[in-house]
């Protein structure tokens, strides 16, 4: 089986310097792409950036915008049997990236953002016989949000967590299936749930 899993943040420039994206550490999705190399499969991974070195036996492109992730896991999306799509991309990126160092000056600066291209939503509406796991982090009625992006993105899984997950080494996550819940972790070591998702890929 050929694996392809997401993971980390995208950064989208306001200018040479500055950038808008969130404090995903890549945690996740790289021990997604360990734990299915050690299980014998073959494994892409797609990463924004972050501070994690290559896991062994994978293939590790990294990339930086939503624009950029959204090209290569298109890209190798045709060729892979399942997907793990843990990374945290960005919703919105500046109309325009300012030149050089945007300066400081007296007055407010306005800011216009326009939507990123969906990443999962599109690689649903193109899953074929793929087994697509897909990644909520929630704050407000978070059950409710989960399964409604499980729907409308065409998920086999969604994995819910929260803000806490990020940059940390366990996490409490919940795991629905056709809008039930089939697993629960509650401060489980990442490595231990990728485990778990990799199991249910498939052999």
């Amino acid at each position: 089986m050929h694996v392809l899993v997401t993971a980390g943040p995208t950064r989208e420039y306001l200018d040479a310097v500055r950038f808008l994206s969130n404090a995903s550490s890549g945690k996740m999705g790289f021990a997604c792409a360990a734990a299915a190399a050690k299980a014998g499969h073959a494994v892409t991974l797609v990463t924004g950036p972050v501070a994690l070195p290559d896991p062994k036996g994978v293939r590790t492109l990294r990339v930086v915008s939503a624009e950029e992730m959204y090209r290569v896991v298109m890209k190798a999306y045709p060729r892979v049997d399942a997907a793990i799509a843990t990374a945290a991309v960005g919703d919105y990126r500046p109309v325009a990236r300012f030149a050089g160092k945007l300066k400081k000056t007296s007055g407010s600066l306005l800011l216009k953002l326009v939507r990123t291209r969906d990443i999962l939503q599109e690689m649903g509406s193109r899953k074929g016989r793929r087994i697509l796991v897909g990644f909520a982090l929630e704050v407000q009625d978070a059950v409710p949000q989960a399964l409604l992006k499980y729907r409308k993105k065409n998920l086999d899984y969604v994995v819910l967590n929260t803000p806490r997950t990020f940059a940390a080494d366990t996490m409490d996550c919940q795991v629905y299936r056709e809008g039930e819940l089939v697993k629960r972790f509650r401060g489980t070591a990442k490595h231990t749930v990728a485990r778990w998702i990799v199991s249910v890929l498939g052999p």
